[in-house]
């Protein structure tokens, strides 16, 4: 009986063949538009796809998630399914198993309460750079909004009054968006992020 260790999903043997990813995050409906590019290597579970996505668009991980792929359904099984489609567990599919030829939509959303929906274009995939980290940040345009502000109408209302020092909700918002800037993004703490996560993933180099 062979007593050998299976490896877990997201991590490879030593030596083990691995390609990366372009993915580009986008915030729908956002405008002007909330985007951000990043690498990740094609053998990351789903799971830590969404740590990623966490980590570009400086989200908290305080709600509920899931990706939606031509009609499946992934996300964590802690989860409660409400959704038509069973909910297959994130942790156990890799990003490379959900890929299709040329280009992969894939739909995120974050907090359903809030419903910060995402769209996902995966597209360029070619071997992994010798000794470059991964996953990796590339660009991206304007800060992200804040959590629990009500999605993107509440967001945007938040802007409003802070930009009229006459409305009533001025200094609330004032209070809420402390440190907003609209075109900052934190590429520093993106990185920090990023790096924890990917030394949680073996991302071995190409033979």
């Amino acid at each position: 009986m062979n007593s050998a260790k299976r490896p877990r999903k997201g991590k490879q043997p030593s030596g083990a063949t691995v390609d990366v990813a372009t993915v580009r995050v986008e915030l729908r409906d956002s405008d002007p538009l909330i985007w951000r590019e990043v690498e990740v290597p094609t053998e990351i579970t789903l799971a830590d796809l969404h740590s990623v996505i966490q980590a570009v668009m400086n989200w908290d991980n305080d709600h509920l998630w899931e990706f939606t792929v031509e009609k499946r359904r992934y996300g964590p099984m802690s989860a409660v399914d409400w959704g038509p489609n069973p909910l297959i567990d994130a942790e156990d599919v890799q990003l490379r198993e959900v890929l299709r030829p040329r280009k992969t939509h894939i739909d995120y959303l974050y907090d359903f309460g809030d419903s910060w929906e995402h769209g996902l274009t995966v597209t360029r995939i070619r071997a992994r750079e010798p000794d470059m980290s991964y996953p990796r940040y590339l660009a991206g345009e304007r800060g992200e909004p804040p959590e629990d502000c009500g999605g993107l109408f509440g967001f945007y209302s938040l802007l409003e009054a802070l930009a009229d020092r006459k409305d009533p909700d001025h200094g609330w918002a004032k209070e809420r968006l402390e440190g907003f800037a609209p075109d900052l993004i934190d590429e520093k703490k993106i990185a920090r992020r990023l790096g924890g996560i990917g030394r949680g993933i073996a991302t071995p180099t190409r033979r």
